[in-house]
């Protein structure tokens, strides 16, 4: 027996986003805030302060700064990476095929 689908149902809001032309804009926000967001839990869990983060990344505190801040988008792989490894992990970045 089949499911009846639901008429009032209707696109979705990456269908929204996209028809916007904002949709890679809004994936590359969600990316940040996510990282942000792992870094200061991890550096929190740590008990991890902004000044000593900073200096085992052997960068500025504005840098860092830039990091944890979950609405500025410039922050460079170089700068995630040496994020990383001070807290003892890996950054990995890849290429997805897209989902039809």
């Amino acid at each position: 027996m089949t499911k009846a689908r639901n008429p009032h149902i209707g696109s979705t809001l990456d269908d929204l986003l996209d028809e916007d032309g904002i949709l890679a804009e809004a994936h590359t926000v969600a990316i940040k805030r996510t990282l942000a967001w792992q870094v200061s839990q991890t550096m929190a869990n740590e008990n991890l302060s902004k000044s000593e983060m900073a200096r085992r990344m052997n960068t500025s505190r504005a840098a860092l700064n830039r990091l944890l801040d979950p609405d500025n988008p410039s922050v460079t792989l170089l700068t995630l990476d040496k994020a990383a490894a001070v807290l003892g992990k890996r950054l990995r970045v890849e290429l997805v095929d897209e989902v039809a």
